[in-house]
């Protein structure tokens, strides 16, 4: 089966582009982990905070206060798809890095995606 891709665009075609299964999943943790809250009308409370930590000194008690939103915004939001096993956050520079290990249900794949963001 395969879904749109993310972001929504037309390939080179001129058809709605589409991804495998595995690589949707990964786009959809992206979703999750770059998407602040209050950014959708319809659902406000989708997404995860980690935005709001990005500027913090990179310490032990942010790291984990990071670890704990990635991991609750994808066990909220993502559970029914994904069995997350483990959450890595780590800033450096102007860079803040995410590493999630998960399972997909569906096939019970473990797959290991790493996420930077610019800030």
């Amino acid at each position: 089966m395969t879904s749109f891709a993310f972001p929504f665009r037309v390939d080179h075609t001129g058809s709605i582009a589409t991804v495998d299964p595995e690589t949707h999943v990964r786009q959809l943790v992206e979703q999750v982990l770059f998407t602040i809250p209050g950014e959708h009308v319809n659902r406000p409370t989708f997404g995860s905070a980690v935005h709001n930590l990005v500027f913090s000194p990179n310490q032990g008690a942010e790291a984990t206060a990071i670890r704990f939103l990635v991991q609750s915004a994808l066990q909220q939001w993502l559970g029914d798809v994904i069995s997350v096993e483990s959450v890595n956050a780590t800033t450096e520079d102007a860079t803040l890095r995410i590493t999630v290990q998960y399972v997909l249900r569906s096939s019970q794949q473990r797959q290991t995606a790493q996420f930077e963001q610019a800030i």
